[in-house]
């Protein structure tokens, strides 16, 4: 059929008929996004939107060229995490292979919704999320899936829990008394989201007191499970955070992992960002206790540099996801060895992560993630101590990974302005030092925030941020 109206480059044609045109389109593209990323330091961290090049949709077709400089206007104005002053959340640059494996799962398109349309990768990922599983220690029936981001992955796990628990896969929450599930007062909101979808309301997620380190206080969960059950409410899991958003904190993991066996109850593990910790040997025993968890949220995307999205859900036993969560699809042809994926998770059309994921681990290895682990270890131990060596400079807590929440308290203001104070640093940072922190809410304070990801930030960037931080101090008193 022939079809006047298309470009005839708006697909590649099989047959290879305008392999020429289209190499042509690739070539720019590839060149447009190596400039980008090798010159990443020459543009701002956290650049303005002046405006968006983009004037709905045309009646008739456009050509690529003007679409490739419009795009290019996109990649100016957009967030440039491969900038070594890019710090203010867990976004890091991509890796080399990611960005390769995600070129081509969009040109394969498969569908991770079953074996018969992604055959090679639906049996890829259960391998590699099996493995994975193993280096949190979760044992020989463990494995898991991929999720389009952690928020996903939550509520996958607490769903089964919920099921496994309750018994609600087939009548749902059917009366009886009102469930609940425990977290810190400083888990991720995805917890909650999590709550609302399962049918227990944002109530129905408790929250646990955190300590001054911001980590859950098990005295205080103890507590909470306890009154829980005298008013007659039914706990049925208990999420620890391994990397608050905030603090970059980690719970007493084998605590908790005592109290939800003593009340036997679900023990999740949200390691959406400090699960990458357990490619290090050095720092590995900084999630003590994960190896007993039910399952566990681990998000390759941010602290081993794979391209979004890349998250998962991982289960001690996972057979139970097959007999508490998964409803067959009678459209889908079925494998004897390999599960359809789409029948076991939220999700049913979903992007073949797993390739960018293999990639990565692949290329880095064990050890190469292990350094990239280490070296930012490393900073954070330096950027605390610069910290620690400004007495107008303080903590909110020690951190257990590579995020520092920071502040000034200038003891010639009142507290009520030091927020105001705050986010004028912030500001000063990003546009006289193009360093961007963010500026989270902690105990209804403003706050810095660093996130040392890059591994192209050097110590000696670090020490002249904070002679930035000085020259403020002087410049505003």
């Amino acid at each position: 059929m022939a079809f006047l109206a298309l470009p005839a480059n708006a697909f590649v044609d099989p047959q290879g008929h305008n392999r020429a045109a289209i190499e042509a389109v690739f070539q720019q593209v590839a060149a447009q996004i190596l400039d980008y990323l090798a010159g990443a330091s020459d543009h701002v961290p956290l650049p303005s939107v002046q405006g968006i090049p983009v004037r709905g949709i045309p009646e008739q077709p456009t050509a690529i060229a003007p679409l490739l400089d419009a795009l290019g206007d996109l990649m100016a104005q957009s967030m440039n995490p491969s900038h070594p002053g890019y710090m203010g959340h867990m976004d890091p640059l991509p890796s080399t292979a990611s960005i390769v494996g995600d070129w081509v799962a969009a040109a394969l398109n498969n569908n991770m919704l079953s074996v018969e349309m992604s055959p090679a990768l639906s049996r890829l990922e259960p391998l590699l999320l099996a493995e994975i599983a193993q280096l949190f220690g979760l044992g020989e029936t463990a494995g898991g899936l991929l999720t389009s981001g952690g928020t996903l992955a939550n509520l996958q796990a607490l769903t089964v829990a919920r099921n496994v628990h309750l018994g609600s896969l087939y009548e749902g929450l059917a009366g009886g008394p009102p469930p609940v599930i425990f977290a810190s007062e400083l888990a991720h909101t995805s917890i909650q989201k999590a709550g609302m979808l399962l049918g227990l309301g944002l109530n129905g997620v408790v929250p646990i007191p955190a300590s001054t380190r911001g980590q859950m206080d098990v005295g205080a969960l103890e507590a909470k499970i306890q009154s829980a059950i005298a008013q007659g409410h039914k706990p049925f899991a208990v999420v620890a955070t391994a990397g608050t958003t905030v603090t970059g904190n980690i719970d007493p993991l084998p605590d908790i992992a005592r109290v939800a066996q003593a009340y036997g109850l679900w023990f999740h593990v949200d390691a959406a960002y400090g699960g990458a910790i357990a490619f290090s040997p050095n720092h590995r025993y900084r999630l003590a206790g994960i190896e007993q968890a039910d399952s566990v949220t681990f998000n390759p995307q941010k602290w081993l540099y794979v391209t979004k999205t890349c998250a998962s859900v991982l289960f001690r036993d996972l057979g139970l996801l097959h007999s508490h969560f998964r409803v067959s699809a009678p459209y889908m042809n079925t494998e004897a060895d390999w599960a359809n994926l789409g029948e076991l998770s939220v999700q049913g059309t979903r992007h073949t992560d797993v390739l960018k994921l293999w990639l990565t681990l692949a290329h880095l290895g064990k050890t190469g993630c292990a350094e990239l682990i280490d070296a930012s270890y490393a900073l954070t131990d330096h950027f605390v101590a610069l910290v620690r060596q400004r007495p107008q400079l303080e903590l909110a807590s020690d951190p257990d990974m590579n995020l520092i929440c920071f502040r000034s308290c200038p003891s010639a203001l009142p507290p009520e302005q030091w927020d105001s104070w705050n986010a004028g640093l912030q500001q000063y940072l990003l546009n006289q030092h193009q360093t961007f922190l963010s500026l989270p809410v902690f105990r209804g304070q403003r706050w810095l925030k660093a996130v040392l990801l890059n591994p192209f930030t050097t110590a000696a960037q670090l020490s002249d941020l904070f002679l930035a931080v000085d020259e403020y101090v002087q410049k505003v008193r």
